[in-house]
C-alpha cells in the first residue's frame, strides 16, 4: 500500500514543520525502516536534498538524487531508494495548484513564455544555483530554529523560492508545466489516470489525487472512459500485467504487484478470466519463458 505523504507529515511529530492550506514547509530526517517505499501525494512538491542519498522512481524513470539536488515533484504515486552511507535529510515544499495558479497570474508579465512540449514527466529536476541554493538553505535554518514564522515571511519566500526557478532558462520544462497549471481549473483526469493506474490506491484516494469529491470523480470518470472506474482500472492492470510477463527478471508475485494487484489469487483469477490461461501458464505459450 503507498503511504499518503501528506498525512503521513500532518500526524508525524518528529520532524519540524509549517503549515498553512495552500503550503506546507517540511523538514525530514528519513528513518531507516524506510528504505524502499512507495508514496503518493495528492499536492505538488519541491524537494531539496540537504543530505545522504535516494533514489526516486516514476513508472518510466529513475532520478538519482544526492546532496545539493533538487526536483519539482506532481502529484501522483512513485517510489523511493534510501542509501545508508550518510543520514538522509531533506526539505519539502509542497505547494497546491492554486498558490502556483495565483503565482503565475500575478506575475504573468515576469515568466518566460515556454511551449507545452514538456508535460509528460511526474518528477523534473531543478537547476540548482547558487541564489536558489542560499535560498533553501536560509529556509532550512528557519525551521531549525523551531521559532514561529510570520505567514507573511512563508509566503514571501515561496514565491522567492518560485522566482528563482522560473527566471533560470535551466528550468523551462518546470516552467511550461506551471504554465499549463495556470491555465486549467481542474486537474486533467486522464493524465492523472494514464500515469497512476498501477498503484493500488482506493477509489477515495485516486479522487483526492484528481481534486475531486468521489461521487464528481465517478461521474467525471465515467463521462470521460465511458466506464467506471473499477472496471477500467481492472483492464488496464491486467493489460499492463501481460506486458511486464515478457520480463523474464519478474515472477509472478512481482508481476501482480507492480500491475497494482493486491493479491495473487485475485490477480490469477482476474488474469485467466480476461486471456483464458493464468499468467504462468500464458508466459510459456506466448513468450517461451
Amino acid at each position: 500500500m503507498a503511504l499518503d505523504l501528506k498525512k503521513f507529515f500532518i500526524s508525524n511529530q518528529h520532524c519540524n514543520k509549517i503549515i498553512s492550506d495552500d503550503y506546507m514547509f517540511i523538514e525530514f530526517n528519513c528513518p531507516i525502516e524506510m528504505e524502499n517505499f512507495k508514496l503518493w501525494t495528492e499536492i505538488p512538491f519541491l524537494a531539496y536534498i540537504v543530505s545522504g542519498r535516494k533514489d526516486w522512481t516514476t513508472l518510466n524513470k529513475t532520478y538519482c538524487l544526492k546532496e545539493g539536488d533538487a526536483v519539482f515533484v506532481r502529484k501522483g504515486v512513485f517510489k523511493t531508494k534510501q542509501y545508508f552511507e550518510e543520514n538522509y535529510c531533506s526539505l519539502l515544499f509542497f505547494i497546491t495548484d492554486d498558490f502556483i495558479r495565483r503565482f503565475c497570474k500575478e506575475h504573468h508579465e515576469a515568466l518566460p513564455k515556454t511551449s507545452a512540449d514538456f508535460l509528460e514527466n511526474q518528477i523534473y529536476k531543478i537547476n540548482v544555483n547558487d541564489p536558489l541554493s542560499s535560498l533553501f538553505l536560509t529556509v532550512f535554518n528557519y525551521l531549525k530554529a523551531g521559532k514561529e514564522i510570520p505567514k507573511g515571511l512563508v509566503e514571501m519566500k515561496f514565491k522567492e523560492l518560485l522566482f528563482n526557478i522560473t527566471i533560470d532558462p535551466l528550468n523551462r520544462e518546470l516552467v511550461a508545466l506551471f504554465n499549463s497549471i495556470q491555465q486549467v481549473e481542474k486537474t486533467n483526469l486522464n493524465d492523472v489516470m494514464i500515469k497512476n493506474f498501477q498503484s493500488d490506491l482506493t477509489l477515495e484516494e485516486y479522487a483526492r489525487l484528481c481534486g475531486r469529491s468521489l461521487s464528481t470523480f465517478k461521474r467525471d470518470f465515467q463521462n470521460h472512459f465511458k466506464e467506471t472506474p473499477g472496471k477500467w482500472l481492472n483492464n488496464k492492470r491486467l493489460e499492463y500485467a501481460k506486458m511486464l510477463l515478457q520480463n523474464q527478471d519478474l515472477n509472478i508475485n512481482d508481476v501482480c504487484w507492480e500491475s497494482g494487484f493486491k493479491n495473487t489469487s485475485h490477480f490469477n483469477s482476474a488474469f485467466k478470466n480476461k486471456y483464458k490461461l493464468p499468467p504462468n501458464q500464458f508466459r510459456k505459450e506466448h513468450y517461451n519463458l
